[in-house]
This record gives C-alpha cells, sequence and structure tokens, in this order.
C-alpha cells in the first residue's frame, strides 16, 4: 500500500516524531512502506515561510536530500488531478489539501494526516 504523507505529516515526522500517533511513526518507519510526498508540499511549504507562517526554511533548503533519505517518492500532479482538486467541493479551503485529497481518491492511496475536513471528500485517511 502506498501512503501519501499530508504537509504536517512530514514535518511531525522530521522534527518530532514521537508526536505522532504510533501506528503512523511505525509505517514511516518501515523500510517497507511505500512512502509518498505531493508536490503541493514543498510548494505549500515555500509559500508559508515566505509568508512567515511556517519555520521550515531548513527542510525547503534540504528537501531532495530528505526526500532521498527518507525513501519518499516525489508525486507530481496531473492536470487531470490538479482540475479535479479545483473541482471538488470547499469543505477545505486550503487548495494544497484538497489536491492532495484529489491524488489520493484518484491514486487509490491512503493519507496520513491529522486532518479531519478530508474525510468529507472520502479519502482514506490514517491517523490514530
Amino acid at each position: 500500500m502506498t501512503y501519501l504523507l499530508d504537509t504536517h505529516t512530514l514535518i511531525c515526522f522530521l522534527r518530532v516524531p514521537g508526536g505522532l500517533p504510533p501506528q503512523v511513526r511505525t509505517l514511516l518507519e518501515d523500510p517497507e512502506s511505500t512512502l509518498a510526498i505531493s508536490l503541493a508540499t514543498p510548494w505549500e511549504m515555500a509559500i508559508k515561510v515566505g509568508v512567515s507562517r511556517l519555520d521550515a526554511q531548513d527542510i525547503l533548503d534540504d528537501f531532495d536530500a530528505i526526500l532521498t533519505r527518507g525513501n519518499f517518492n516525489l508525486v507530481t500532479p496531473t492536470v487531470a488531478q490538479v482540475i479535479g482538486s479545483g473541482r471538488l467541493p470547499l469543505y477545505h479551503r486550503d487548495p494544497f489539501d484538497r489536491l492532495i485529497a484529489y491524488q489520493s481518491i484518484d491514486l487509490g492511496w491512503t493519507v496520513l494526516s491529522k486532518d479531519v475536513i478530508l474525510d468529507a471528500y472520502g479519502v482514506r485517511r490514517l491517523w490514530n
């Protein structure tokens, strides 16, 4: 099974892995898990760093190495996924979260996220 990390999940895993639910942390640390990060994640982080809403410049500066060390697959959204995410109901106001939600639905992957609003889209979400 492939797991798509929400932005906050990646940041927590890199900064305070003990703050993750045990099941999520186990999946992230299991070399058998297939882990993916949407291209929306570094984009969202860069915007939030740029407007001083997030202190993660160090993660952005080292992003390619983090992908390699963590054995994360970077998933580039397709045009259809971008359009599909834009057509989702506005249950969630964050376009990055809607893109992650749509990618997970389109690809049949489980999202590792504490964001319960994603449930309104029918995504498979794990956070316990």
